[in-house]
């Protein structure tokens, strides 16, 4: 399985971006993980199908409406361990 390992760059704490991307993951059947970085980022980890990650991926160079994303950095791997959900961690 496919895995997508972002952290996203900009205004993306505080403006309800881990919720949004749980959702949006929800949406497309990804599963993972999103997470609050120290340094402002937000840090996530998406696995599922080719297509459905690459909209994943897609849709955080956007985020929601409050956020303004300035960088998407993404690494792809194969999945070590598959995720059964999406979660949000603090």
């Amino acid at each position: 399985m496919k895995e997508a390992h972002c952290t996203v760059h900009g205004k993306v704490q505080g403006v309800w971006f881990r919720a949004w991307t749980a959702d949006m993951a929800l949406e497309l059947g990804v599963t993972g993980w999103v997470r609050n970085r120290p340094d402002g980022s937000v840090e996530t980890v998406g696995q599922g199908g080719a297509e459905a990650l690459e909209r994943f991926v897609e849709r955080l160079h956007q985020g929601p409406p409050l956020a303004r994303v300035t960088r998407v950095d993404t690494d792809w791997r194969q999945a070590d361990e598959p995720f059964t959900r999406f979660s949000v961690a603090g």
